[in-house]
């Protein structure tokens, strides 16, 4: 049966690019359903640390924290580059998802989640992309929120809102909410609102 890591050979990786981030490119085979093993193939991927992200909630306002900014994947794709999100970010040497989640909410909405739980994980992009994803709910008072926020070194320009649950479905429904942790994070409380909301207040 196929589907461990030993079912991998690797006979060389390569760095082809280091920038922000890192490709490298991988010449593997790897063991095939059918019995035997592949050709040998010449496969980038684009090596990026883990990510975690947050969605804030308010249960007693039963409303969610958002983000707006410029992203360039979107511009390089052709689409609307500013986009509507929930709080994420790249993990830091030592840090646990969870502290990611927490700095990068008081970093780029200013509020500071009382408690956060863990929703879920997944990788963006398998077929190339290195990078996984942990998902969380914080719990927040989202009296207040909006503004700008970011930092400055990292060339943030964010802007925070709050909506009510209701008009952030909404939004999600009309396709104005297209990256997948967001995406990911308010289906997720669709199906267990009711839920949290007994337990958060």
């Amino acid at each position: 049966m196929v589907g461990k890591r030993r079912d991998v050979e690797v006979t060389s990786r390569d760095t082809v690019f280091q920038g922000r981030f890192r490709v490298d490119r991988y010449r593997l085979r790897h063991r095939k359903f059918a019995g035997g093993w592949s050709e040998e193939m010449a496969r980038e991927v684009f090596d990026c640390r883990h990510a975690a992200a947050l969605l804030p909630y308010d249960p007693a306002r039963d409303e969610v924290i958002l983000i707006e900014q410029f992203r360039v994947g979107a511009y390089a794709a052709g689409n609307e580059p500013w986009l509507i999100e929930c709080v994420a970010g790249l993990t830091e040497d030592g840090e646990t998802p969870e502290d990611v989640a927490r700095r990068e909410t008081f970093e780029e909405t200013g509020l500071e989640p009382r408690d956060i739980e863990r929703i879920g994980g997944f990788f963006v992009a398998p077929g190339a992309v290195s990078e996984f994803v942990t998902v969380f709910l914080g719990r927040v008072d989202a009296t207040g929120a909006g503004g700008l926020h970011g930092l400055d070194r990292e060339h943030e320009d964010i802007r925070v809102f709050a909506h009510p649950f209701g008009e952030a479905i909404d939004l999600l429904n009309r396709g104005r909410i297209v990256v997948a942790h967001t995406v990911a994070a308010l289906q997720w409380l669709a199906l267990h609102r009711d839920d949290v909301r007994d337990r958060w207040t």
